[in-house]
């Protein structure tokens, strides 16, 4: 199965730089979208659902803000739009769909780098979810968790870490708490995984100005 994660920064903006072009060459069988910002009444034009595609969105009650979505090739069991607490999935952030026996999320977590009290709302929230994975080990079923965390992990995951360290997204804090969630909670960083060289790409350029993991973790927890 293959399934690729993207923050488009806008769909409707992805889509006029070639988006839903290069989704007919990598022919994934999922796909998890992030900050599509949109309404989905916006969304007309076929290409927002693409051709053999079950799609769904999740949309942020403020126009032209957040949103995440999934695309499948084959029609989940059932869809969950939102995580159930009101101030996350009145921004978009949440969405996902369930399969015979696996589970997949497409994500969008808070930035904090507008001010400092989006950064106060993003520990809160990476608090209460820590909660929530370490729930979803206790349920019979398998999760990739896709989406842009809006956090970089470890040094070769970002660009000049030097001097990101005291900067949202690389905060001592936000490292320490996936480090919590991979050595200790039991999550795995399924590009790291695969990938442990530093400058090889977490954002894979498709068109200008838009990136296929843009401070994207994949985590996801296998059976033993």
């Amino acid at each position: 199965m293959r399934i690729i994660s993207a923050n488009t920064n806008g769909i409707r903006a992805a889509a006029k730089k070639g988006f839903f072009d290069w989704l007919k060459i990598v022919d994934a069988d999922v796909v998890c979208i992030q900050e599509t910002k949109a309404q989905f009444h916006q969304l007309t034009a076929e290409h927002f659902c693409p051709a053999g595609y079950f799609c769904e969105y999740h949309d942020a009650e403020k126009k032209g803000y957040s949103g995440v979505a999934i695309y499948s090739k084959v029609k989940p069991k059932k869809v969950i739009k939102g995580i159930g607490w009101h101030d996350i999935d009145q921004e978009g952030r949440f969405i996902e769909f369930q399969f015979e026996k696996l589970s997949v999320i497409s994500l969008y977590m808070h930035s904090g780098s507008a001010r400092e009290e989006r950064q106060i709302i993003k520990f809160d929230f990476m608090e209460r979810f820590m909660g929530y994975l370490q729930s979803l080990l206790r349920k019979r079923r398998e999760f990739i968790i896709c989406g842009d965390w809006n956090i970089a992990h470890k040094k070769i995951d970002i660009k000049n870490w030097k001097g990101n360290q005291k900067n949202s997204g690389f905060l001592p804090e936000e490292r320490a708490w996936l480090d919590t969630l991979f050595d200790e909670v039991g999550y795995v960083d399924a590009f790291r995984e695969v990938n442990q060289f530093p400058d090889q790409s977490q954002t894979t350029r498709y068109a200008r100005s838009i990136t296929v993991g843009r401070l994207t973790l994949l985590p996801a927890r296998f059976a033993a």
